[in-house]
């Protein structure tokens, strides 16, 4: 029983998600007081019915006490898990013990950020973000309903299955040839002949990169632009599988496994036909005799299982990437699937982005200028910190004065503005006072508005966007570049890392998870649970048993680095863990060991989709090495027990030495 619900104040419901057990189970609770004869009531109210006391509860709390509770349980051992953003509530509940209290908080934030990626700045507005996630359009609001639904489905499922989401760092496929000569591409071929072309309609590829399932094979970035987020290019690999799911942790039950492993097939000839029949060869039938490699028939298989319709290529999605100019800038995202399990994704630039970095500079001006004047700041010690009021006011008109220009409706910025400067700078007005607080509050409303009118998704016609024959064009040439590697890429993509090649070395080892989190990028041995093929663990209940083993260690480590622990050993019966988190300077010399700090418990989940943790961490420990850039990297191994304890920290040592050159391929 599963359910995240959004709502503002006013217990409107915003969104929600349930799954079908709490679905029937709220059906059944409410629909057992209906009079005979009538149906039962709108899903919906029914939501609202059941979550209104709490959402009041909270109000309530807030007002009176300016705080509010984060998670309760209740009898039948329901937990509720809510978070606060703004004016919009976030509450989380889980009744079959499926999921922890951390697990929901996570699942909170990552809707959060999902919201952010969609709707950019327009989240930094309650009032807006209401009319967003809630469209006086039902067929509309529906439409963007279920789209959130499936993005918190696809996270849901990757996190369960996929080691990169696990521990929300980005995996690539290691073949450095390969990767090497795709970069190359991307770079001197594919993106230069689409920002040359005349049919880009003013777009500028930025970003280009291309996934085998969740797996990076090439990035390019362009040399103007800034660098994705690790956080943003994993919400965007949310995005492309929830347009092209991948198929591969739905593969065949045990019992169908011990008969579909067949490693030599042989093909009987079809019986010659009749001399006036032209002979047309069956495109399904492959040459007589011939030898199928078990990898490249599960390749193939997964080709057909992973066939899906695939929307229309010409139309992008807007997404609000970080940049250094602003932190959710518009971009236009393009997914052109390559072969079911390949996609290549574009990234391009937008004809009057830079209005969104202009939006954001006064947004920012006036979350600081509330903030101080809530803390009691008033007049110039208000705008302290900031460029100069006379400034800043000169700029806000050309600005408004240019959007005219540009036929976006300014009116109500307008009249906004008028308010705040009759108020801020005559004399009859009250000056820079807390009085002012909700002129501010209007502004940065309006502001919002403005940035939704020119940037949101409805605003693109169909001349905003890369020609369909340009796009063709980038798809074909992508094709053709791996035509003969697309089936090695969708085996490879299953079987990246073996631990076979650290067996020798490291007996004892049965897996380990490796990140750099400067650069947002893991190295981990596959756990192929219910692959075709039997893997190093084995397969069906084994692996599985492996993979409940390394996702736990994954919560363990996670709670202790909470806590201020870089260091974590335990054995748990046959098996010993170990966690390691560590600093080193660019020609990887080991920093000294310094007290992490603790988090409190209201903080967001550790993690990079979630709240980029390490990002702070970094900065925090870098305060101390300001002369040297600092990186961060992680290491998580599990070892059975029957190794003496030097052993292992010395295979944790020697494994942390070996894998760190190949995470310096550089991220282009």
């Amino acid at each position: 029983m599963k359910c995240l619900l959004v709502a503002n104040e006013s217990a409107e419901v915003l969104f929600y998600w349930t799954d079908s057990e709490f679905e029937q189970r709220l059906q059944e609770q409410y629909g057992v007081s209906q009079e005979e004869g009538e149906g039962l009531p709108a899903f919906e109210d029914s939501i609202n019915t059941l979550f209104a006391p709490i959402i009041i509860s909270c109000s309530t709390m807030v007002d009176r006490l300016g705080d509010n509770y984060t998670s309760f349980s209740t009898e039948n051992n329901h937990i509720y898990v809510l978070h606060q953003f703004d004016e919009c509530l976030y509450i989380a509940v889980n009744g079959d013990g499926e999921e922890t209290e951390e697990d929901l908080k996570r699942k909170i934030y990552v809707m959060k950020k999902l919201t952010e990626i969609l709707f950019g700045m327009v989240t930094l507005s309650g009032p807006l973000l209401r009319k967003e996630l809630r469209p006086q359009d039902t067929e509309q609001r529906n439409r963007l309903w279920k789209k959130l639904r499936s993005l918190l489905e696809t996270y849901s499922r990757l996190r369960e299955n996929d080691q990169s989401f696990l521990v929300e760092a980005v995996e690539r496929l290691i073949h450095p040839t390969l990767c090497e000569q795709c970069i190359e591409f991307l770079e001197r071929r594919l993106v230069q002949q689409i920002n040359s072309s005349m049919d880009r309609a003013g777009e500028e590829v930025l970003h280009a990169f291309i996934l085998v399932h969740t797996k990076q094979l090439a990035f390019y970035s362009s040399r103007n632009a800034s660098n994705l987020n690790p956080s943003d290019l994993l919400a965007l690999i949310i995005l492309v599988q929830d347009l092209y799911p991948s198929k591969i942790d739905l593969d065949d039950t045990p019992e169908e496994l011990e008969n579909s492993t067949v490693p030599d097939v042989f093909y009987t000839p079809e019986p010659s036909p009749p001399e006036r029949e032209s002979v047309t060869p069956r495109k399904d039938s492959p040459p007589v005799f011939q030898f199928v490699d078990p990898d490249i028939q599960m390749a193939e298989d997964s080709l057909q299982t992973l066939e899906v319709s695939t929307p229309d290529p010409s139309s992008p999605s807007r997404v609000f990437l970080e940049a250094k100019e602003c932190p959710m800038m518009p971009h236009s995202m393009y997914c052109l699937s390559l072969w079911p399990g390949i996609t290549l994704v574009l990234l391009t630039k937008i004809p009057n982005s830079h209005m969104a970095v202009s939006v954001y500079y006064f947004l920012e001006a006036f979350v600081k200028l509330e903030k101080r004047l809530g803390e009691g700041h008033e007049g110039a010690s208000a705008m302290r910190g900031q460029s100069s009021v006379q400034e800043q006011r000169s700029k806000l008109e050309k600005f408004i004065k240019a959007w005219s220009s540009m036929e976006i409706q300014t009116l109500q910025l307008q009249n906004a503005w008028t308010d705040f400067k009759n108020k801020a700078f005559s004399r009859s007005g009250t000056g820079f006072t807390r009085d002012l607080l909700p002129s501010c509050r209007n502004m940065k409303t309006q502001l919002c508005g403005v940035y939704r009118q020119f940037f949101a998704a409805e605003c693109m016609g169909s001349s905003q966007r890369l020609a369909p024959h340009l796009q063709e064009r980038a798809l074909n040439m992508v094709q053709e570049k791996l035509m003969d590697w697309k089936d090695f890429l969708l085996v490879k993509s299953k079987r990246n890392i073996t631990m076979v090649s650290y067996l020798e070395e490291f007996p004892g080892l049965i897996h380990f998870i490796y990140v750099d989190r400067s650069s947002g990028q893991m190295i981990a041995p596959s756990l192929n649970v219910t692959d075709r093929t039997v893997s190093e663990l084995g397969k069906g209940p084994l692996a599985d048993f492996i993979k409940k083993k390394v996702w736990s260690l994954v919560a363990t480590a996670r709670r202790y680095l909470h806590k201020g622990y870089a260091t974590v050993t335990l054995r748990d019966g046959d098996y010993f863990y170990c966690y390691f988190l560590w600093f080193e300077n660019e020609t990887g010399y080991k920093l000294e060991v310094t007290d992490i700090p603790s988090c409190p418990d209201d903080t967001a989940p550790i993690g990079m989709l979630t709240f980029d943790y390490y990002r702070k961490l970094l900065r925090y420990y870098s305060k101390k090495h300001q002369n040297e850039v600092v990186k961060c990297y992680e290491l998580l191994t599990v070892h059975l027990g029957v190794i003496p304890n030097e052993y292992i920290l010395q295979h944790c040592s020697q494994l942390a030495r070996k894998l760190w050159e190949p995470t310096r391929i550089p991220l282009l």
